[in-house]
């Protein structure tokens, strides 16, 4: 039991640094824009990811099938699309506020789910997605200006779908294949792709100056390759609902650290907003099934059932 508990103990540390470390990339990413295009940028970390992935994980590529490969570039093709639609919309907005943009991909996936396996969202999913609309009102339209929107707004909100609909696409194939493969492939499609574009677009450069150089190796290795490790191996001794709650907090920490490196500044309505949009995304990912058992009037038969929810 101690070993257990030491484990979970670790685990939600690691869940939490991992969450630290996504929140970190908004900023990272901002930084980074400052010296390259946003494709080249691309190119850079998810080269980085992949050769790390490649070269670690390379025993799981020795006899890969092609229906493997096929399904690793249908989650790379949405992996690249996700991150164009991030890259370019950053330029044209606050990091912390695409951090809470961005994470409303969590509630868009049952309603995907639904489209693609016929499988109707509960109660809490309907109710999350009320939640989002009504954040995303405060969160990105300039009440100012009538109604206006930001076009790095505009593509955020598609990013975030793209990334709903790679984590639906993940959760089908991984069912048929070795994760782990995916995992190696689709960093392997989204860098090849990247590199394709910054070659035929002129963009692809050797010059970069080292701040911009530093910010991308550190997405690279700690936002994409170490942060999506460590995640695995942390859900492996905690529950699902447990580790939604942990790393929805990548919003709040990709929020307060642009506040406090890049000195973004955030209106009233937009931390409404932001609260507003965390609220729908423990929603929809917990169910508040961790304040439930505070309300039970006995004592569970078997408390520790409910934590698992």
């Amino acid at each position: 039991m101690e070993k257990t508990k030491k484990q979970s103990l670790f685990a939600d540390l690691g869940l939490v640094a991992v969450a630290f470390v996504w929140g970190s990339g908004f900023v990272a990413s901002k930084n980074a824009l400052d010296s390259m295009t946003p494709m080249m940028l691309m190119a850079v970390r998810f080269t980085v990811a992949a050769l790390l992935s490649g070269f670690i994980f390379r025993g799981n590529l020795k006899k890969v099938s092609k229906e493997t490969i096929k399904a690793g570039c249908v989650i790379g093709f949405f992996l690249f699309t996700a991150f164009a639609a991030q890259m370019i919309g950053l330029q044209y907005m606050l990091a912390g506020k695409q951090a809470f943009l961005t994470a409303t991909n969590v509630i868009m996936v049952p309603f995907i789910y639904w489209a693609v396996k016929k499988q109707r969202p509960d109660q809490y999913n309907f109710v999350a997605a009320f939640i989002m609309l009504l954040g995303l009102a405060l969160l990105t339209i300039d009440f100012s200006v009538g109604f206006s929107f930001n076009p790095g707004d505009t593509l955020t909100v598609l990013c975030a779908f793209l990334y709903a609909c790679h984590i639906v696409v993940v959760g089908i194939y991984s069912k048929q294949h070795d994760p782990i493969a995916l995992t190696v492939i689709q960093l392997g499609f989204a860098a090849a792709v990247s590199l394709a574009y910054v070659f035929i677009s002129g963009e692809f450069t050797l010059v970069i100056p080292v701040p911009g150089l530093l910010n991308g190796l550190y997405l690279g290795i700690f936002c994409t390759f170490l942060a999506f490790l460590g995640q695995t191996v942390a859900q492996k001794y905690t529950n699902s609902t447990h580790a939604a709650i942990i790393l929805s907090l990548e919003a709040v920490f990709g929020s307060l650290l642009s506040i406090l490196i890049l000195g973004d500044n955030f209106t009233s309505l937009m931390f409404l907003g932001c609260l507003i949009i965390f609220v729908g995304i423990l929603t929809a990912e917990t169910k508040w099934s961790f304040v439930k058992p505070l309300f039970l009037k006995t004592k569970p038969e078997n408390p520790e059932k409910i934590t698992e929810i």
